[in-house]
């Protein structure tokens, strides 16, 4: 056993982990597999035992009392009884509802391991309409094949989640490989955590299978995780994504690293309607609709071809009204990619239930230490907010405070004081508001990428940053995803979207492709203002992967 223990355990299901205490990091790797990070200040975290993180761990075959066995190797006390028999009833609850097929393709079985289980579902009212009990005393439901999704959707929304054991369809196959070399004539290897990362998704191949998230730090390259899923499965495939750049990524680094041709792969997004083996499509095409009362005419893509595979990415981000497309969803095999499990809506459960649970994680720093990732500085700068603004930040609400500390002046110079430290750097200068980003531009006259940006031109001044014929740009939060600009290494955060800890991760992300030199991440807050509770929140998922923020006030 460690000598140091630095966790402290409480009966409300907190866990206080000392920060100093030299046996934090493998503590820390140790409990995030089944725990959540909720505090992050400069002494203590917490964590939090959740029912969804328990689950997680269970789905990835951590068992309740390895679980308790690792708490007991760092808890400074005795663990609570309460807590024992929490995670033994939480996690344990994992596997003992089943869904099955039946003999008739069209119908499944739900089964039931526990009498008192089976009691309580079949009490549930709003589940009597698509739950029906065999009648053999065998503790066993029956259910329509269409009402896949909805039945673990409306389970787990009542603190059940179920085990889905239906075996998912084949889809057409696909004649697909990766490259040895690239088209580029470079040689092409998929990396070991990559390929780790594909083959806990793939599993045995059996039922139980082929359906789930990976969770990889944003630069470390999830889009080759995609493509060795492809790989394995051979079939016909649909790619869901954020935006239309992404959707160019997604096809450049196809044609550079597979053996698939240009008239193999379509494009289906507000500029194009084209279908083929493998398509991506985009988040903000499928939930285009006439009006609010009107269905949604683009999901009928999920119908148009015999997918085998569809491939989520940024799963964090799907919008909530794909989860509706149940049916077609579940008889598929599903891989969501992200870098965080943080949904800013609160619909974890959903991608846990409706895309699959976490199949694999590898903490941030263990790439960066491996050298996959590159080495990031974080730092927090605290502006003064100017007195003429004093006055009108003391008697606004809460949002308009956010607003006024956000668009803080002060911030403009402490940019261009930046821009002058890191004269050889390519900067990425990161906003909310267009008003703040354009009044940047103003005073340094750089491009600037904003959500009214046409794509051809967005296209064009990536391509000019990413040949370092543009050192420095302007970009408002429609480049905090999918984006691979491999030469930035400082971006600047002059304003963010309230305290939202994945847009904190993807902004970092956009610096921490493999380079030479280290990258650093600045963010520029209003100090003693709202902004600050804000900033907190956002870096808490940061913290939890090991990254530190130093603190300056200008």
């Amino acid at each position: 056993m460690p000598k140091n223990k630095p966790v402290i355990i409480q009966s409300d299901a907190a866990m206080l982990l000392d920060v100093h205490d030299p046996a934090f990091e493998e503590a820390r790797n140790d409990i995030s597999v089944f725990a959540e990070l909720e505090k992050s200040p400069e002494h203590i975290h917490t964590y939090k035992l959740s029912s969804l993180s328990l689950w997680n761990a269970a789905s990835a075959g951590i068992t309740p009392m390895q679980i308790i066995e690792r708490l007991e190797k760092w808890s400074k006390f005795e663990i609570p009884e309460n807590i024992i028999f929490r995670i033994k009833e939480s996690a344990g609850l994992f596997g003992k509802i089943v869904l099955i097929q039946s003999d008739d393709p069209y119908t499944l079985l739900l089964k039931v391991k526990e009498t008192r289980l089976y009691n309580e579902i079949k009490s549930i009212r709003k589940l009597s309409k698509i739950l029906f009990p065999t009648g053999d005393n065998d503790q066993t439901f029956t259910l329509k094949l269409v009402d896949r999704g909805t039945i673990k959707q409306e389970l787990i929304a009542s603190g059940y989640p179920v085990k889905d054991e239906v075996p998912l369809k084949k889809g057409a196959p696909l004649d697909v490989s990766l490259r040895e070399n690239t088209l580029g004539g470079y040689p092409f290897a998929v990396r070991d955590y990559q390929r780790e990362a594909a083959l806990a998704f793939y599993g045995d191949g059996k039922p139980g299978n082929g359906f789930g998230t990976i969770v990889l730090a944003c630069g470390s390259g999830k889009t080759i995780v995609g493509m060795a899923v492809i790989d394995i499965y051979k079939t016909q495939t649909l790619i869901l994504t954020t935006n239309i750049a992404a959707v160019h990524q997604w096809k450049d680094e196809l044609l550079d690293k597979t053996n698939l041709t240009e008239d193999m792969i379509g494009e289906y997004s507000g500029d194009k309607k084209l279908i083929c083996p493998v398509t991506i499509a985009t988040y903000q095409i499928l939930t285009w609709r006439p009006d609010r009362e009107s269905d949604f005419p683009h999901f009928d893509i999920f119908r148009k071809m015999d997918w085998g595979l569809i491939i989520y990415d940024e799963v964090h981000l799907l919008p909530a009204p794909v989860f509706r497309v149940t049916a077609e969803i579940q008889a598929i095999s599903r891989l969501g990619l992200t870098a965080t499990l943080i949904r800013e809506d609160g619909r974890e459960t959903d991608v846990f239930s409706l895309v699959g649970p976490k199949r694999y994680d590898c903490p941030w720093k263990e790439l960066q230490a491996k050298g996959w990732i590159a080495e990031a500085n974080c730092f927090e700068i605290r502006a003064e907010l100017p007195e003429n603004l004093e006055v009108p930040y003391a008697v606004a609400d809460k949002k308009e405070k956010y607003r006024i500390a956000a668009e803080n002046p002060a911030k403009f110079e402490i940019v261009k004081e930046l821009l002058d430290n890191h004269p050889e750097d390519s900067i990425l200068i990161i906003g909310q508001y267009i008003s703040q980003l354009k009044k940047m531009q103003e005073m340094i006259r750089v491009p600037i990428i904003t959500g009214q940006t046409p794509n051809m031109e967005r296209e064009k001044i990536y391509d000019l940053f990413r040949h370092g014929k543009e050192r420095v740009i302007i970009v408002s939060k429609v480049a905090n995803f999918a984006i691979d600009l491999p030469d930035a290494s400082v971006a600047i955060q002059i304003s963010g979207s309230f305290g939202s800890r994945q847009e904190e991760a993807q902004r970092l992300g956009r610096i921490l492709r493999p380079k030479e030199k280290n990258a650093y991440f600045y963010s520029i807050i209003s100090h003693r203002t709202v902004e600050e509770d804000f900033s907190a929140n956002r870096q808490k998922f940061l913290t939890e992967q090991g990254y530190k923020y130093h603190i300056e006030l200008w």
